[in-house]
């Protein structure tokens, strides 16, 4: 064997360990602890919406924003199962037992994953950065007063049932999501809160929220917080109003009153654990 045949053999040996070393590393599947700064880029939140969008937005919705119905949580705020990304990973990864939640394809690899976790982590922010330009105890005094909102809504055990709970909504809304749902109630309307006027079999018409809806049945709660489900085979009309019942704050209340409710209102989250 000649020197450029030896030569060539030496080189084309040196290649080969050389590429089977770059990609077993480029191969090695992220650990837990190093993933989620791996897969963190502009590119990997891209793939990780349009994967979302693809398997998640089924039970969760386009928005993130959870259903009610199914049990899905809204992931755009404060998540209760997990507070880092690896403990997202592992949801995402080995799902809920007991729940709606299930695992992921057990080929789906590690970095789809990480992707869809460093999306999720995408849809939330900081609220300590934020800067309001009202103040939270006169809106405190807004929302027991003027703004009567404690007859609809319950803030830690305290309120009204007919809208949401709003002892959390600091972790699931932006303060102009807030300023619009004062403003323009009408836009947007979850479906849990659109009034249904049902007339059922003993032909008496009755109104109230949409607690629920299946294939087979159809249920309301009224204004005095009374329960009522309907077999949709004895239903004789049925007509949805998907509009809000709240009223719009927008010409009884000045601005600088709407910006001392929006600062309470998004002071309202789960105190933190220490």
């Amino acid at each position: 064997m000649g020197f450029y045949s030896k030569f060539r053999w030496k080189w084309l040996l040196a290649v080969g360990a050389c590429s089977l070393s770059l990609f077993t590393f480029f191969s090695l599947p992220a650990t837990a602890e190093d993933g989620g700064a791996l897969y963190n880029t502009g590119y990997d939140i891209n793939q990780g919406n349009r994967y979302f969008e693809r398997q998640c937005s089924r039970c969760h919705g386009f928005d993130a924003k959870g259903n009610d119905e199914t049990g899905a949580p809204d992931l755009t705020g404060r998540l209760r199962r997990a507070s880092t990304e690896v403990g997202i990973f592992n949801i995402i990864r080995e799902g809920v037992p007991g729940t709606a939640m299930l695992p992921v394809d057990a080929d789906l690899p590690d970095a789809t994953v990480w992707q869809l976790v460093s999306y999720i982590g995408s849809l939330r922010y900081d609220p300590s950065t934020v800067e309001l330009d009202g103040n939270a105890d006169a809106g405190v005094a807004l929302f027991r007063g003027k703004g009567d909102c404690g007859s609809c809504h319950m803030v830690h055990g305290q309120g009204g049932r007919l809208g949401p709970d709003l002892s959390r909504v600091g972790e699931n809304a932006t303060p102009e999501e807030l300023l619009t749902s004062m403003t323009d109630p009408h836009d947007d309307v979850d479906p849990r809160w659109w009034t249904l006027r049902i007339t059922g079999r003993d032909g008496e018409a009755r109104t109230g929220f949409r607690m629920g809806e299946d294939s087979f049945s159809v249920r309301i709660m009224d204004n005095d917080a009374n329960l009522w489900s309907y077999p949709k085979n004895e239903v004789q009309s049925l007509d949805r109003i998907e509009q809000s019942t709240m009223p719009s704050y927008a010409q009884t209340m000045s601005e600088s009153e709407l910006d001392d409710l929006v600062a309470f209102l998004f002071s309202l989250r789960r105190e933190e654990t220490r």
